[in-house]
């Protein structure tokens, strides 16, 4: 028989056994990642143009989708000596970042897609960092706050702000999407890197997407949909073999009435480079404005 005295002890320790146990089960208390983004309409769009083309284009653009445009601000916008003359561009379905440089553009400025503002510099270049980014260009200060360059998996560069004063911009009556071409090797790791970040969520995952969204009509794609707080994001999974000019559009912008709009858009100088056609309960077009930006332009299918 096992004496009161001995019965205690293997109770104490068959109790601190059970607790270590359940502590490892539990693991350490799950911290979630910061939420850095601020929102969809603080998130442009870069668009580089010649200094000769930038009134046409800014004007063909606000005449196709409505809005106006900041004066022009002539800027030192990197790191290292350049000047070029920058603009903001509103619209009620998205928000452009211009620029027209009048010296070399240095590198990798001009393949960044996207500008997205932060809360919080520090805390998201070390989020894009905990989700698979490199900083390409690390933070540097501007006149209203500070600057980075990151790249995703796949390539995939993009420009984050943090300005020491939050603007206040009224929400977009429609959000725009940013369109990424990735190949099949670097789609999950991509996805993965960028819902992390953004803590995203995945709307649509479509494995037999129809091809004509790509210029490929009678085939099939990988097309995957994410919504976060910095907006919409489509991901094209492809091949690479891609007819122009799909790949080369950085936007797609949501409006009404698509005959409408792309009316608006020819006659204020704009090319139709995909002409309408309609996908999964969407009419869609290409368009290249002067200048030279292509943009995707969509409307519910009626």
């Amino acid at each position: 028989m096992i004496g009161n005295h001995h019965l205690s002890k293997v109770l104490l320790v068959s109790s601190l056994l059970m607790a270590a146990s359940s502590a490892i089960a539990r693991g350490p208390a799950y911290s979630p990642p910061p939420q850095v983004g601020v929102g969809a309409q603080y998130d442009t769009t870069h668009v580089y143009v010649k200094a000769a083309d930038f009134d046409q284009f800014v004007n063909s653009f606000t005449s196709t989708l409505g809005g106006k445009a900041s004066p022009r601000i002539p800027s030192t916008l990197t790191p290292t000596p350049s000047k070029a003359d920058f603009q903001y561009v509103w619209t009620p379905v998205g928000t452009l970042s211009t620029f027209a440089y009048s010296t070399g553009i240095p590198y990798p400025f001009g393949l960044e897609r996207t500008g997205w503002l932060v809360t919080d510099m520090d805390l998201a270049l070390q989020a894009a960092r905990d989700n698979g980014a490199k900083v390409i260009v690390d933070k540097w200060p501007d006149p209203i706050g500070n600057d980075a360059i990151i790249q995703w998996p796949g390539g995939i560069k993009m420009q984050l702000y943090w300005h020491s004063k939050t603007p206040k911009y009224d929400p977009l009556e429609a959000v725009p999407e940013t369109r990424v071409y990735v190949s099949r090797d670097d789609a999950d790791a991509f996805i993965t890197s960028i819902r992390g970040f953004s803590q995203g969520k995945i709307v649509s995952d479509e494995r037999r997407a129809p091809g004509v969204e790509i210029g490929r009509p009678n085939e099939t794609y990988r097309r995957i949909r994410i919504e976060s707080v910095f907006g919409k994001m489509t991901v094209f999974v492809t091949d690479g073999h891609l007819p122009y000019p799909y790949g080369i559009e950085l936007t797609g912008y949501e409006v009404a009435d698509l005959k409408d709009t792309l009316t608006k858009a020819t006659a204020s100088g704009a090319t139709v480079l995909v002409e309408p056609f309609t996908s999964e309960r969407r009419d869609s077009a290409i368009v290249q404005f002067p200048g030279g930006y292509i943009a995707e332009i969509h409307a519910p299918a009626k």
